[in-house]
């Protein structure tokens, strides 16, 4: 079971095509078979969450925030890594900021 903070690497479906590539994500959540995440970049010009090597990123990252979608437990093919306990609460604090 995947759980907040973990980070993975998925076939996530682009909404403005049918094709689907392999992309790091963020699991927010998991439920009944299908993840919640956010969406990672190694784009440094997009807004989001900083993910640096030492981290555990392959490449400085982002996570963005404004690129959240559910995928099935089947589309992860593998765990990266973990964020850190301070990390895990940023992202949560920042994902409170935008629903309120």
């Amino acid at each position: 079971m995947h759980k907040l903070g973990d980070i993975v690497l998925a076939h996530i479906q682009f909404t403005d095509t049918f094709e689907s590539k392999k992309r790091p994500a963020v699991v927010l959540f998991e439920e009944l078979g299908n993840i919640v995440v956010a969406g990672i970049t190694s784009n440094n010009n997009m807004q989001g969450i900083q993910l640096t090597t030492k981290e555990g990123a392959i490449k400085e990252s982002v996570i963005k925030l404004n690129y959240i979608f559910t995928i099935s437990e089947k589309m992860v093919e593998k765990e990266l890594f973990k964020l850190s306990e301070e990390k895990k609460k940023l992202l949560v604090a920042e994902l409170n900021k935008r629903l309120q």
